[in-house]
């Protein structure tokens, strides 16, 4: 019973050593999948993101060129309203399921920012829809729609811990009145 006593002390180290190697491993692997894990949703949100982004532009593209055929916008390929209903049908259908995503897996704070550019949107599309012919207010419509979409992607590179970006404003020459 002596030896067995003797390495009694040994034994001890070498349960306590496997105990804490197995924890550390534990905790490491933890860690790691947890890292993975977000690193998935981060990517994922960054999609879903981007296609929500994409599918609206669609709709904004729309607008300028229906806005350049009514008089409102220098784009350089007008599209009457006639032409442009179903394009814009079909990108208004487009962009919702990209919204129920959006707001499925987007933060609180992106999807409130993605609300007030796509109503910034939808007011562009009515004035349009009403065949008004105001540059100025045009104007006035398309700041505030440009304004929702640089909170929008300010929204997402805070809520994905991005760098600050472009703010993509680009001046271009006004319309000349007509």
């Amino acid at each position: 019973m002596s030896a067995f006593i003797q390495q009694l002390p040994a034994l001890i180290g070498v349960v306590i050593g496997a105990l804490g190697s197995y924890l550390a491993i534990v905790r490491g692997d933890r860690a790691r999948f947890r890292r993975e894990q977000t690193a998935r949703w981060d990517e994922r949100r960054l999609a879903v993101y981007a296609d929500y982004a994409r599918s609206l532009k669609k709709s904004v593209t729309l607008t300028y060129r229906v806005a350049s055929y009514l008089g409102n916008d220098p784009h350089p390929h007008p599209l009457s309203p006639q032409e442009a209903e179903p394009l814009l049908a079909e990108a208004t259908l487009a962009r919702d399921p990209s919204g129920e995503t959006l707001i499925l897996l987007g933060s609180p704070e992106v999807v409130e920012r993605a609300r007030t550019w796509v109503v910034g949107v939808m007011e562009m599309e009515q004035f349009l829809r009403e065949g008004t012919r105001d540059p100025q207010a045009w104007q006035t419509l398309l700041e505030r729609q440009r304004a929702g979409r640089e909170g929008y992607y300010a929204a997402v590179r805070e809520d994905l811990a991005l760098p600050p970006g472009h703010s993509a404003r680009w001046p271009l020459s006004p319309v000349p009145p007509t």
